[in-house]
């Protein structure tokens, strides 16, 4: 182990989601959320990523600050898992490998290092809640934009049949990985999104963010039965009313809002 290691802290004015997915393309390690701030930690200098993100915040005009500093190695592996705790979300249990279930809970299992998508951001806890509330044993469904996978391994978890898509197939494969740590199945999963589907489904859900969801709106609700539920979230609140257009001939049964983040569940009449 080398003496020193590199650290980043990256603390953006707002949209944390967007610049955790951006350090999470630029490099492979894993990734600290602590005090509204990203840490990430390398052997070798970090330099090009602090000017990667400033100016990616540029690029979006959100003030981004970086703190780049050497420090006296340690067993910061080890520090990085205690710092990830288990979330309960409903009736589901989401927990890192090394954490031990919880009696009476639907056990998930989501190492955050994996892939983005572990239960404590705004956007999956409440797609989380909706799944726990709205999907119902031998259900169908669909995650498209799978990521980690957790949405669908809940879904599972609850009897339903599912099948996930993303367009990378890291995720695809990162989420397949995780059925298989959860020792539950999927159905069909394919690299691609919702256009790629020829029957329909009791449950949609698709966790992006908003120009994606307006984007393909036509193929999400398509992909839904009728009488059939979809759940939209990754919407961030200044684009509430542009993504509740695209859907208005969908009918509202519930929208969860967590801090500047919003769910819909709708439902196809």
């Amino acid at each position: 182990m080398n003496e020193y290691y590199y650290q980043l802290i990256v603390t953006p004015e707002s949209h944390l989601e967007l610049f955790s997915e951006m350090l999470l393309e630029i490099m492979q390690n894993a990734i600290e959320e602590k005090d509204g701030s990203l840490i990430v930690r390398d052997s070798e200098p970090l330099d090009d990523v602090a000017w990667a993100i400033e100016a990616f915040g540029e690029r979006l005009g959100i003030p981004v600050e970086t703190v780049h500093t050497q420090e006296k190695n340690e067993d910061w592996i080890q520090k990085y898992k205690s710092s990830i705790k288990p979330i309960a979300v409903g009736n589901f249990y989401v927990r890192p490998q090394w954490e031990n279930p919880k009696p009476d809970t639907i056990d998930i299992i989501i190492n955050p290092a994996l892939a983005f998508g572990s239960g404590h951001h705004e956007t999956t806890y409440s797609c989380l809640q909706s799944i726990n509330k709205f999907v119902k044993k031998n259900d169908t469904l669909l995650d498209v934009g799978c990521g980690s996978g957790i949405l669908s391994i809940a879904a599972a978890k609850l009897g339903a049949q599912v099948d996930i898509c993303d367009t990378d197939d890291v995720a695809v494969q990162s989420a397949e990985d995780n059925f298989t740590l959860n020792n539950i199945d999927f159905h069909e999963a394919w690299v691609g999104s919702a256009h790629n589907v020829s029957k329909t489904y009791d449950v949609v859900v698709a966790n992006i963010i908003a120009d994606v969801l307006i984007m393909i709106h036509k193929d999400l609700k398509n992909a839904v039965k009728l009488g059939g539920i979809l759940i939209l979230s990754g919407i961030i609140d200044k684009y509430i009313d542009k993504v509740q257009e695209k859907f208005k001939d969908f009918e509202t049964v519930e929208i969860l809002q967590n801090k500047e983040w919003y769910t819909l569940v709708l439902k196809r009449k």
